[in-house]
């Protein structure tokens, strides 16, 4: 599962062009090196013992090992088995002066060589190989850190994802149990498929049971969003479009509001634009910060929280999506400290601190940028700015 983020890879990853080259002889190896480094850096070895030892101090800036196939107590095929089995993000080629048969097919069977390179070796078709190596190699640790960083956001997004699961259904559970402590056994005479309860006051019962069905509805769109991003994830899936306005009218629909809360929320939509990225990341965000406004909001006289959707006016005109409310406002010292670290204003209720990190994770992860502002007495504002859109093409 990708957030959308750019793969950049770490210096000795794209930039590497090491080749190891080992051979028992010194005439090939001094050639060799003097040959291609002009365009390689070139390293060797004498043998699969000195090349092992290389590898196991620079292994992750060797890109590719060309080793002779004849050498003395390790050969080269031996040499390849081991590379294929300990270092497997270098690419490997065999050259050799004995082409029988049976050596090609156990170098691709068994040590996985890219290419079998004849000796003595053609400098045109040595460099060609080589270069062709290197590609590989470097597409390999693109895929590689793909993968890594898929792994990272789903891992992330699970984690999150239990976060925001976890309050909701422990509310449930407290509603269905508050709701089974009020049910009075039958007495005789009763008519048969009634059930009752006693209440303190008149629609309790009711009430729990609506509220329990709201955070059970809440809790299914944050699964079913997961879904859905997870088949988008398979390769060729194209992720489902979705604007700034739709999200925002999902949240307002599907957030499992407290008693009066829903009326504190009001939308305004000054201008729509397309969302970059997953829509189920992307709804977690607008989550977060709808119940952080929520908890602050309350206890106030008379609460609002306005969620805004709309594009800055001077170019390059950044979309973006706001959340402005009337509450306590945050301290200095919190507020500088906010999307940089797990720190919380209420961790007695609960709260871990990681819902803002997460947020702006998200944000970057997509090229934009989450901000904070909280003048003291004012409220807090959090405005979600996303890549400006790039204008249509003239016709």
């Amino acid at each position: 599962m990708s957030t959308g983020a750019a793969v950049s890879l770490p210096d000795s990853l794209s930039d590497a062009r090491t080749i190891l080259f080992v051979d028992d002889e010194p005439a090939p190896s001094k050639w060799f090196s003097r040959t291609f480094a002009d365009e390689f850096s070139i390293v060797t070895a004498r043998g699969a013992a000195e090349a092992l030892e290389l590898l196991a101090r620079r292994g992750n800036e060797i890109a590719v090992l060309v080793t002779d196939y004849r050498m003395p107590e390790t050969d080269g095929m031996q040499l390849l088995q081991t590379v294929q089995r300990d270092y497997r993000h270098v690419v490997r080629l065999l050259a050799t002066a004995y082409a029988e048969k049976d050596v090609a097919i156990a170098a691709v069977n068994q040590g996985k060589v890219l290419r079998i390179l004849e000796k003595p070796l053609d400098e045109v078709q040595t460099r060609e190989a080589l270069r062709e190596a290197v590609a590989l190699y470097r597409t390999r640790a693109v895929e590689r850190a793909l993968n890594e960083s898929r792994v990272a956001a789903l891992r992330e997004t699970l984690g999150f994802l239990a976060h925001e699961l976890n309050t909701p259904l422990a509310t449930v559970r407290g509603y269905i149990g508050s709701v089974r402590g009020r049910y009075l056994p039958a007495v005789p005479g009763a008519p048969a498929g009634v059930a009752q309860f006693s209440e303190h006051e008149a629609g309790e019962v009711l009430a729990a049971l609506e509220a329990a069905e709201r955070r059970a509805l809440y809790c299914q769109s944050l699964v079913s969003t997961f879904v859905q991003s997870a088949r988008d994830a398979y390769p060729g899936a194209l992720p489902q479009p979705t604007s700034a306005a739709a999200v925002v009218r999902s949240l307002l629909e599907e957030f499992p509001f407290e008693a009066s809360e829903r009326g504190w929320v009001s939308s305004d939509i000054l201008e729509d634009f397309p969302l970059p990225g997953r829509r189920d990341l992307l709804y977690l965000v607008l989550c977060t910060l709808t119940k952080n406004a929520l908890m602050a909001l309350r206890g106030r006289t008379q609460p609002a929280l306005l969620v805004e959707v709309g594009r800055e006016a001077a170019m390059p005109r950044r979309p973006w999506i706001r959340f402005a409310d009337n509450g306590p406002g945050i301290p200095p010292g919190i507020l500088a400290r906010l999307t940089r670290e797990p720190v919380t204003t209420r961790g007695e209720a609960g709260g871990s601190g990681m819902g803002l990190m997460f947020c702006r994770r998200v944000m970057q992860s997509i090229g934009g940028e989450i901000e904070i502002a909280s003048p003291p007495g004012q409220g807090a504002t959090v405005t979600l700015y996303f890549k400006p859109i790039a204008a249509p093409a003239p016709l």
